[in-house]
């Protein structure tokens, strides 16, 4: 594994490489000891799989609340996505700024995002499968949610967004005052 730093501290995009030979194809998805220096003395206490069938659709964007706020570990296992990490931290100097990678199976790549940054994705190929390992517990009332298309943000989606569920077009844009979420 390829641990890469991106622009916004705490995010990381890890490369997974492939072993590949007649038979088929075998890669590491997860080894504690390799990402060590960006999971720490985290643990992985959930892994969550989705599928969605709707090219253009888009999941998220969603964090939780401390004391429950989780780093994520996201890939795609199947299809092809766009995925978002927005640095929501409070007193961040990359408050707001998002970056966003193409995940597939054949790239490789995992997002490895912190606590305090919200979480979306983009369907660029039907029935695209995500995988996500968890620090934390789903905890419902820790909840959190940002529109994906709030202006304030400026994320750009490569495609129209064809489909959102009812939570997700039911997340608020971000207030005028809104300064962050604490850790």
């Amino acid at each position: 594994m390829k641990i890469n730093l991106t622009s916004l501290a705490g995010l990381f995009v890890v490369e997974s490489f492939r072993l590949a030979d007649r038979r088929g194809e075998f890669s590491r998805l997860y080894c504690e000891r390799e990402l060590s220096a960006v999971v720490d003395s985290r643990r992985i206490v959930q892994v969550n799989q989705s599928r969605t069938s709707i090219i253009g659709a888009v999941r998220g964007l969603h964090f939780q609340y401390s004391p429950h706020a989780e780093m994520k570990l996201v890939r795609c296992l199947r299809g092809r996505v766009w995925d978002v990490a927005l640095d929501l931290r409070a007193g961040s100097p990359t408050f707001l700024q998002w970056v966003g990678r193409e995940l597939s199976p054949e790239n490789g790549l995992m997002m490895v995002i912190p606590e305090g940054f919200a979480h979306g994705f983009q369907v660029l190929e039907a029935d695209s499968e995500m995988l996500y390992l968890h620090t934390a517990f789903y905890t419902p009332e820790a909840e959190g949610g940002i529109h994906c298309q709030d202006p304030r943000l400026h994320i750009e989606w490569p495609l129209p967004i064809s489909d959102l569920s009812v939570r997700d077009h039911s997340h608020p844009l971000l207030s005028a005052d809104f300064s962050g979420i604490m850790l």
